[in-house]
């Protein structure tokens, strides 16, 4: 029998700078696992999220962060959810899976992703340069979450401060999200 054993390693080596006005990381240590919804059975999901996390499920369109600040869910449409565990297990959706059961159906997406967290006085001036949705703070306001694109990439954007983003995209392009999110950035520092 092998006795290699994988370890897992950031997409974009922990990749962090600071700009003036604007930091920029790459978020670590976060499971992702998406949360499919049965026919007539959100009541029993709303249970769950409630009873281990003390969170209600968002309407779509928002996320709610638990009070721990370990779980955020958010709110992709009527029947899926997304789940981002702040304090990675080695194994998110089985974590998940013995709170949910049979309620939902459970897929772990935490390899398919890459997220960056931009933050400071320049965030949202960089992002408005590469992004489509509205970000003004009276529209998009705090736990908001859309779906857009950046440079032709795909992105869920979540507005998770006063000049606090959350970005997420697919970690096979995750170099090319990275770029375009500096460039972006160095245009209006």
């Amino acid at each position: 029998m092998s006795e290699y054993c994988l370890e897992p390693a950031s997409v974009l080596d922990e990749y962090k700078q600071q700009f003036n006005g604007a930091e920029l990381r790459e978020l670590v240590d976060v499971g992702k696992v998406s949360i499919a919804i049965p026919l007539k059975g959100e009541e029993e999901v709303e249970k769950v999220l409630a009873d281990h996390f003390g969170i209600a499920i968002p309407t779509v369109g928002k996320s709610v962060l638990s009070e721990d600040k370990m779980v955020r869910v958010i709110r992709l449409g009527n029947d899926q959810l997304f789940v981002l565990l702040f304090d990675q297990q080695s194994d998110p959706r089985s974590f998940l899976a013995n709170k949910f059961g049979n309620v939902a159906y459970l897929t772990d997406q935490s390899d398919s992703w890459v997220g960056l967290e931009i933050r400071g006085t320049k965030a949202r001036q960089a992002l408005e340069r590469i992004c489509m949705v509205d970000l003004h703070p009276e529209v998009f306001l705090e736990d908001h979450i859309a779906r857009t694109l950046m440079e032709h990439l795909g992105v869920l954007i979540i507005r998770n401060g006063d000049d606090s983003f959350v970005l997420m995209s697919a970690s096979s392009s995750a170099k090319s999200f990275l770029h375009a999110i500096i460039t972006s950035i160095r245009n209006v520092v």
